[in-house]
């Protein structure tokens, strides 16, 4: 056993102050929101609620689940989610592949040219533009479509493909007479699970937190994301619909108004804070393979 030095103990010390701090900073956020959702509005308004939840309330989340926007956003951000993710796994995986063959004529430009947009972009105004033109705006395709692959994760899947399954599995599969459809859903796919999780969970992420191209390109309310609905009540103050305007006094709605607003955000935020510790360690391998050589 190696014995530390008087340096490496006094650096380790320094590292788990440092982390814990960080701990700290990121975690504290999540608790108070969470516990002010839970608590009394009036104690969090006067700042008396520092961690734990003070006088438990559940008026709010009453509220959120009697409103019809928010459970139709949550409907919609689910759909766009599934549907969205699986047109992004088969878009990367038919692009990913057919780049990771060494057969491929003209591979290397073809990936050039894909590189190339991971750098510039027609812009905003050509892209609504354009999305105009193709009769998307204010339909369910906006949000799947114009996002439907990621350059990025192209790299990644085309990397695993070439690093971690043998070229002369697809040459042996060739010669015992096999398709490239054959290889790629018999061979590649079985073998690529790892990626495939890794890929299912950046896209999935992706799309739940998605809102800025609803932000931009729909008007329908019922075709919202939960993120957009939100934003509408964090921001533009829409929470008034859920608070009795006609019987309440204005120190109340107040109340009302910011209880509804921390609800609203575990709500919205919940099912990917329960997933993500469970899922981590997949995020943290893509990374690790995109990073594998180029």
């Amino acid at each position: 056993m190696l014995l530390e030095s008087r340096g490496d103990r006094i650096f380790n010390v320094m590292i788990y102050i440092i982390l814990s701090l960080v701990t700290v900073i990121v975690l504290y956020p999540l608790v108070f929101v969470f516990s002010a959702s839970f608590s009394d509005p009036q104690t969090v308004l006067r700042g008396e609620m520092l961690l734990w939840p003070k006088g438990i309330n559940l008026n709010s989340y009453a509220k959120i689940f009697q409103n019809h926007d928010i459970l139709t956003g949550f409907a919609n951000t689910i759909l766009y989610t599934a549907v969205g993710t699986l047109l992004n796994l088969v878009m990367t995986v038919m692009a990913a592949y057919p780049l990771s063959r060494k057969d491929l004529v003209g591979r290397n430009w073809i990936m050039a040219l894909f590189v190339f947009t991971m750098f510039f972009g027609g812009g905003l105004i050509p892209t609504y533009l354009l999305i105009k033109n193709l009769g998307m705006l204010n339909t369910f395709w906006v949000m799947i479509i114009p996002g439907a692959v990621s350059i990025w994760n192209i790299i990644i899947m085309r990397t695993f493909f070439q690093q971690s399954i043998p070229y002369e599995l697809q040459e042996a599969a060739t010669i015992d007479g096999c398709s490239n459809i054959q290889i790629l859903t018999r061979i590649i796919l079985p073998l690529s699970m790892p990626i495939i999780a890794v890929m299912i969970l950046f896209y999935a992420v992706g799309h739940w937190n998605s809102f800025f191209s609803a932000l931009l390109y729909l008007s329908d309310k019922n075709k919202y994301p939960l993120q957009l609905i939100l934003r509408e009540i964090l921001i533009q103050g829409q929470t008034n619909d859920m608070v009795k305007m006609s019987t309440e006094s204005a120190i109340k709605q107040q109340r009302d108004v910011e209880g509804i607003k921390y609800a609203v955000l575990v709500v919205a935020n919940i099912p990917m804070l329960i997933l993500y510790p469970f899922l981590q360690r997949y995020f943290v391998k893509g990374v690790m393979i995109g990073a594998i050589k180029g």
